[in-house]
């Protein structure tokens, strides 16, 4: 039963069935879940002043972000590696080890970050009502969530993604209406710990469905392994011990009895906290806007930039985001599960260590796996151009006509919140996207070695996003679309080295003859006629803008304009592109024959 479930995990093309089907269930859920909180939202703006939307949206998540990234990403990242093939009862032991660190370590991290922050602050923050009980309520709400991580982590490993959909689709509602609820009945004075409560519900949601899904399995303390060692079966009678007290089949039922304990296996230790060593410096780049904004800017424009963050990321978490942990895991699964040099039963194995040999050396997956890992990534990488022409062409002509609706009139005359929402939405998510599938692409397959060079290099972004956030907010004087353009340079630097290390692995890792498609640009980006249709719509859209005060009619025939062009573009995409894609599925699908 476990080998015919292991060789089914091992397929490509069943990983890619799976790795599907979760993309299309979280986009389904985020899209769901992120409608509903969307109009939940618009009411917690109305409702709550900038002051408190910008503690709470960026100091507050900013605290929760550090807590639970420094605790979990490591681990999380490297127990997704683990071979299939490798996990015996003993094995499984060891991962479910591991996997109870970000709990442990969770602890001292939020008491740290948690006491830091509260002395931190300043006087205008620290100040406002409940301000302390609310932090609390968010540290507490981080160790809830890390207690349910163990569970995470073996849902995934399990592929059970129904268990994580249904978990995170009702926490984020009731997350929107516990918030919602408290600022009603409570007034304005708590509506700090309304945002505060909102989270504490939303871990509990968490933590309270995957212990459903696994009544009586939750463990916190880790437990010892017991390994019995294998040796081959070799009699040479004449080296052997002859006298009484030890005869030669004694000393080979010593060998083969003989066993090694341990709590954590060491490769896969190595790997996690390398990882969680990495994550302190793309931590700091991914939120460093947060970081400088908490300290220049005042609470107000604070909750300008939440807003136009929040608007912004809908986008980035219904198809960004489950199109990057999708892909984390179907890389993850069939590169590192398809690797050869991972013992076989019909192979003896070296003092049990196959994932340190698959964690210090090159994985050399076999060629279907590799064909499918290229053919994905490529398609991946298309899909990404297509929706960031689309981005371009469309946002910034019929952003300022859509924000006069759903944004409250306050933020729009006295906030930043409008140019912060013309960048983010038409340059940042973009090449957000492209690193974002990049990035899931090197986690899955990097060595230690490959980590520590990467982290060499996340320094220097990170000096170079500390330059360019210094020359734009305070040499250009842009304070908060600054730091945006700040983190687009930093997010590019990224892509374009998670690019050359795609390129490089492809190189390394693909056999002699030459079988496996290497990455090229022109297998990631649309034909000429795609990129026509797109300027020519991006012109006649921005000709017929009219002024901010046209009155109805002319939004009206603007809004018909861009309808049609945006038509046109479908069409040509559709026409140019459709080959492309289904020659991508059917190739996929042949590897499941093969």
């Amino acid at each position: 039963m476990m080998a015919t479930a292991t060789r089914q995990s091992d397929n490509p093309s069943t990983l890619l069935s799976k790795s599907l089907a979760t993309a299309s269930s979280l986009m389904a859920l985020q899209f769901l879940s992120r409608i509903v909180t969307f109009v939940l939202n618009q009411s917690l703006v109305r409702l709550a002043t900038p002051a408190v939307f910008g503690t709470a949206s960026i100091q507050f998540e900013l605290l929760l972000s550090t807590i639970l990234f420094l605790s979990r990403e490591g681990v999380r990242n490297a127990l997704l590696r683990a071979p299939e093939t490798s996990r015996s009862q003993s094995s499984s032991q060891s991962i479910t080890n591991i996997s109870l660190l970000p709990t442990l370590f969770g602890i001292p991290i939020t008491a740290i970050c948690a006491t830091s922050y509260i002395y931190s602050s300043s006087q205008a923050t620290n100040s406002q009502p409940h301000f302390t009980a609310s932090v609390v309520l968010y540290a507490l709400a981080a160790m809830l969530e890390l207690l349910s991580e163990p569970l995470y982590i073996r849902a995934q490993n399990e592929m059970q993604f129904g268990i994580r959909v249904k978990a995170e689709g009702t926490a984020v509602i009731v997350k929107a209406v516990s918030t919602l609820l408290v600022l009603l009945l409570a007034g304005a004075d708590w509506a700090l710990a309304a945002f505060a409560t909102g989270q504490t519900v939303y871990s509990l949601v968490i933590l309270s469905a995957f212990v459903r899904a696994y009544p009586g399995q939750s463990q916190l303390v880790p437990k010892k392994v017991t390994e019995q060692s294998k040796c081959v079966r070799i009699h040479f009678a004449e080296f052997l011990p002859t006298d009484d007290t030890l005869h030669s089949t004694d000393f080979l039922a010593i060998l083969l009895n003989s066993a090694r304990s341990f709590y954590f296996e060491s490769a896969l230790m190595r790997l996690s906290l390398a990882m969680t060593g990495q994550s302190v410096v793309k931590h700091f780049l991914t939120e460093g806007d947060k970081f400088v904004l908490s300290r220049i800017s005042s609470l107000e424009n604070q909750g300008g930039y939440a807003v136009a963050s929040n608007y912004g990321s809908l986008v980035a978490r219904i198809v960004f985001q489950p199109i990057e942990e999708t892909s984390r895991l179907f890389f993850s699964k069939t590169l590192m599960t398809a690797n050869p040099t991972t013992n076989t039963p019909n192979q003896p194995k070296t003092n049990n260590n196959s994932l340190e040999s698959s964690s210090s050396k090159i994985p050399k997956a076999s060629p279907s796996a590799l064909q499918s890992a290229s053919t994905v990534l490529h398609t991946l990488l298309l899909l990404d151009t297509h929706i960031a022409l689309l981005l371009v062409t469309f946002v910034p002509p019929f952003l300022p006509f859509l924000l006069s609706i759903i944004l409250p009139r306050h933020y729009l005359l006295h906030t930043a919140a409008p140019r912060i929402l013309q960048v983010y939405l038409s340059v940042y998510l973009p090449v957000m996207a492209f690193n974002g599938v990049l990035e899931a692409f090197l986690s899955s397959v990097a060595t230690p070695q490959d980590l520590r060079r990467q982290s060499v290099w996340l320094v220097g972004f990170s000096v170079a996003f500390v330059g360019a956030t210094w020359a734009f907010t305070v040499g250009l004087g842009w304070i908060e679309t600054g730091l945006v353009w700040a983190n687009i340079l930093n997010l590019g630097l990224r892509a374009g080295y998670g690019w050359i290390f795609a390129q490089s692995y492809f190189d390394r890792t693909g056999p002699e003859g030459g079988s496996v498609s290497s990455l090229s640009w022109s297998s990631s980006v649309p034909p000429v006629a795609v990129w026509m249709i797109f300027g020519l719509s991006g012109i006649v859209t921005r000709m017929a803008q009219p002024p901010l005060l046209g009155g109805w009619r002319a939004n009206i025939v603007h809004v018909a304009i861009g309808a049609t062009c945006f038509v046109m573009c479908a069409i040509t995409c559709y026409l140019t592109e459709r080959r492309t894609f289904l020659e991508a599925m059917r190739t996929l699908r042949q590897k499941k024959t093969a």
